[in-house]
């Protein structure tokens, strides 16, 4: 199978985005499975077109996106999408949309058909701190993700996909106190097992990884 991995560039007052350097470091196939890598801008909409692009040049059969989640301790896979932009600050091409519907013939939103719970549960038997997430928030990750369901929906019925938050890397936050960070190497680690889980394309575990709040 072919997996198509995609990362953000920095946005905000970052310099660099852990999602994209975690992803170059990871490996051009996995097993039999060919990996690709695409870096998106850190916009709305043009992500998306970006992505529809490279779907529509050849056949994946697996889209993961991944993007940065400072101030989250673990690696996340995300569970849902919803149809709304709410940008608490600027992309990086200075839109700032808020309470916009991104697609007036989508879904409320789009749930990820990719085993998230499997893929969680694969990240920590290897000691990688990972949770299931229920938000994927309002801004650009959010966004792709809901339009990577879109897609899924209305063009390419067969694709999986997916999206996974990944926390600040160490030299992102020497001067940020108290903010959680988490090394190149594991989040490289935990995307690769992950990657390892969502190939299996089997029934996702039926366990409670939710949460009260």
């Amino acid at each position: 199978m072919k997996v198509l991995v995609t990362g953000f560039d920095s946005f905000g007052k970052e310099t660099l985005n852990p999602s994209w350097e975690a992803i170059k470091l990871l490996p051009d196939n996995i097993g039999e499975h060919r990996i690709e890598k695409l870096k998106l801008p850190t916009v709305f909409h043009k992500s998306q077109t970006l992505i529809e692009s490279k779907l529509q040049s050849d056949v994946y059969h697996i889209v993961l996106s991944v993007g940065q989640a400072g101030g989250r301790f673990e690696i996340t896979p995300e569970r849902v999408g919803i149809n709304i932009d709410d940008a608490s600050i600027a992309d990086n091409e200075g839109q700032q949309p808020i309470d916009k519907i991104i697609q007036m013939d989508g879904a409320s939103a789009y749930f990820s058909n990719l085993p998230v719970k499997r893929m969680t549960e694969a990240m920590k038997s290897k000691g990688i701190p990972a949770s299931l997430s229920n938000t994927a928030g309002t801004f650009v990750c959010n966004h792709v993700l809901y339009q990577l369901g879109y897609l899924q929906d209305k063009k390419f019925p067969n694709l999986k996909f997916g999206f996974i938050h990944v926390p600040f890397i160490p030299k992102q936050v020497i001067n940020k106190v108290n903010e959680p960070s988490m090394s190149l190497n594991t989040i490289v680690k935990g995307l690769t097992v992950a990657i390892e889980a969502a190939l299996v394309l089997s029934e996702d575990i039926h366990i409670s990884l939710g949460k009260i709040n």
